[in-house]
């Protein structure tokens, strides 16, 4: 489902058809609630780093990954609560 009339709070990279592409950054700390955010959404949310794709709702996946580098984080769909989590957390480009 492609929500067109999304408006998200911060720094969007680009959009990839429906999806929508953010980069973050993320430390150890905000992973538990990161994860509590994600879990809430009805809709994939994945992370990618490097060669490698992560489930961002699973806490194993996002907590094995090197945190001292940006993050892009590809999502379909809105949620409030994840949008202004992810506006505190991004990169300036």
């Amino acid at each position: 489902m492609c929500m067109g009339s999304v408006r998200p709070v911060g720094q969007v990279l680009r959009k990839e058809g429906c999806n929508m592409v953010r980069q973050i950054r993320l430390t150890q700390d905000q992973v538990q609630k990161f994860v509590s955010v994600t879990s809430k959404c009805d809709f994939d949310i994945d992370i990618y780093y490097n060669r490698y794709i992560v489930d961002a709702k699973s806490f194993l996946g996002v907590y094995g990954l090197d945190f001292s580098k940006a993050l892009e984080v590809s999502y379909e769909g809105y949620n409030k609560e994840l949008e202004e989590m992810l506006g505190r957390m991004a990169v300036a480009c």
